[in-house]
């Protein structure tokens, strides 16, 4: 049975950008393993708010259909100007040793013998440190066991006409126009769109499962609410395809490659 590990930086990560494709990865025979880097929380790990994350992030695993969800043992490094000090149980993810990092997912690919890991784009999508970080532990790991690596991501054009519909709107965002041209990937360098429109109940399920985020502060939980409230069906048409960069491939000439990507499947996909 192929075995594919998504490796993300924070608990409800696994569903934003790829719930869809791991419900569909699962639906279609092959075994799941989330690897998630932090536990999602700032503070220490032995409070409440640790094991609550963790515990939806297993609720949101098993919505989608995943065997297993590994920590690998690292605090949130948050998201700021301010690199806050480690905590007193454990060292925040962005000051993680790169080398120890990828060790410890590469044992977890070798363990599992896993035949495919997705990861996160060089830029972290957004620009996230840890998202950034993810994506450095994933290429290191992949260096290390010669595992096949999908970048999931989104088409920078789409992100920057959904800012300006959102700045049009007065829809408080954190970014100025310039950064967010520069975030995620070009379209012309996504090697797979995934439709997963069909698995929209299960990525919203998994989403909903993840009630102390949705349920907090700031932007990305007000992003988070609305995405929840949203019909299934418009929910299906509105986060119905994700998109992944494949790591050292051929990449595509523009929009017809991304359309005509194939499924990441662990031992059969083909590049455009």
């Amino acid at each position: 049975m192929p075995t594919v590990i998504a490796l993300h930086a924070h608990p409800d990560d696994e569903v934003l950008l790829t719930g869809g494709t791991l419900a569909r990865l699962a639906a279609e025979g092959n075994r799941v393993i989330i690897a998630v880097a932090t536990d999602g929380v700032v503070g220490p790990a032995d409070g409440a708010d640790g094991r609550v994350r963790l515990d939806e992030l297993r609720a949101s695993a098993a919505v989608l259909g995943a065997a297993r969800v590994v920590h690998l043992g690292y605090a949130d490094s948050g998201h700021g100007p301010v690199l806050y000090a480690d905590p007193p149980d454990r060292t925040r993810f962005a000051r993680a040793d790169l080398g120890e990092a990828a060790a410890k997912l590469a044992g977890l690919i070798t363990e599992e013998h896993a035949d495919l890991l997705l990861s996160y784009d060089p830029r972290g999508g957004y620009g996230h440190r840890d998202h950034i970080k993810v994506h450095e532990v994933g290429a290191r790991a992949a260096q290390l066991t010669g595992v096949r690596v999908l970048e999931a991501t989104l088409p920078r054009e789409l992100v920057t006409v959904l800012f300006g519909l959102m700045r049009l709107l007065r829809f408080a965002v954190r970014y100025e126009p310039a950064e967010v041209r520069d975030t995620f990937t070009p379209r012309s360098a996504i090697t797979h769109r995934v439709n997963v429109r069909r698995y929209a109940p299960q990525k919203q399920a998994a989403l909903a499962a993840h009630r102390s985020f949705a349920r907090s502060g700031g932007r990305s939980a007000r992003l988070a609410r609305a995405m929840l409230a949203l019909p299934v069906p418009v929910f299906g048409l509105m986060f119905g395809y994700e998109w992944f960069a494949e790591s050292g491939a051929r990449r595509g000439t523009g929009k017809d490659d991304a359309r005509q990507a194939r499924p990441p499947r662990p031992r059969s996909a083909t590049r455009p």
